[in-house]
């Protein structure tokens, strides 16, 4: 996704840098075609999540818990009445969209909760502990994407959690070779051991074929979440609807690409083309009318 001059405009210097990785992300951000006030709303939570993670992944490992939290504090003086001058840009950003759509301050907690999960937890021991992490790093986004168009509840934020998990593990298994690299296996231990997989596997430079089983099978477990939320755009409308359309056809299509790369995940990361999540959009928007 190209970002426009229109929308780069207000951003300070390192905001812009950040809304730079949106054209690396699996789904499109926010969608040229949607009106303006939402992709306005959008691409502020997503520079805040994007800041979050930057800080949980990029920041000296000495300085990543001072800032996480810092972060976090800013927030909470945002909704104690407005975020000061010397807040971080990423909350000051957020101040439009949290006093015109209603968001609730817990999901950007829980996104900082993640990061700093992050910092002590390497390993996860079972997919069910890998999915309590997901609720933190993964299903706030989507909960706050339902806010910004007004059509938030708790059964659409049921459906919503089953998709972005889904988005969230499509993520980790095109990432395996760079996550070893920073540390961390978010391959749970116990499928690990029951492929016959081992760290020194996810190590090599080509996936050997334990890795490449192991991966298949993750990589179902995400479609079949992804296929149990994609009833929520049927309950959508308008932009609502083609936001979330674009969220599921990214999913699908990097599940996708990782297949059509006969679960490699090694040799290279597997990026979905831009034609593939056009064409999945296209293929999810009609089938939920």
């Amino acid at each position: 996704m190209a970002v426009p001059p229109s929308d780069r405009a207000v951003l300070s210097g390192g905001d812009r840098l950040v809304l730079d990785k949106a054209t690396k992300e699996n789904f499109p951000v926010a969608l040229r075609i949607l009106p303006g006030r939402h992709r306005r709303h959008l691409l502020a939570v997503y520079i805040f999540a994007r800041t979050v993670d930057d800080i949980g992944d990029l920041a000296p490992p000495g300085q990543r818990a001072a800032e996480l939290a810092g972060v976090e504090a800013d927030v909470r003086r945002l909704y104690d009445g407005g975020a000061p001058d010397h807040a971080h840009s990423a909350v000051r950003g957020l101040a439009g969209t949290v006093a015109e759509c209603g968001v609730p301050m817990q999901p950007f907690l829980d996104l900082i909760r993640a990061n700093q999960q992050d910092q002590a937890v390497t390993r996860y021991d079972t997919f069910d502990d890998l999915l309590g992490y997901c609720r933190l790093s993964a299903n706030p986004v989507g909960r706050i994407v339902l806010h910004v168009f007004g059509a938030y509840s708790a059964e659409r934020a049921a459906l919503s959690d089953s998709v972005c998990t889904g988005l969230q593990l499509a993520e980790h298994w095109q990432d395996v070779a760079e996550d070893l690299r920073a540390g961390r296996i978010y391959l749970p231990v116990a499928d690990m051991r029951d492929f016959g997989c081992t760290e020194d596997d996810l190590a090599a430079r080509q996936a050997p074929p334990a890795v490449r089983r192991l991966i298949e099978f993750e990589v179902q477990r995400a479609a079949t979440l992804i296929a149990s939320g994609a009833p929520l755009i049927g309950t959508l409308r308008g932009a609502a609807r083609l936001a979330v359309a674009g969220y599921v056809a990214g999913g699908r299509a990097a599940l996708t690409a990782i297949a059509a790369a006969d679960y490699d995940v090694l040799a290279a990361t597997r990026r979905p083309r831009r034609g593939r999540i056009a064409a999945e959009l296209a293929l999810a928007y009609a089938r939920a009318r």
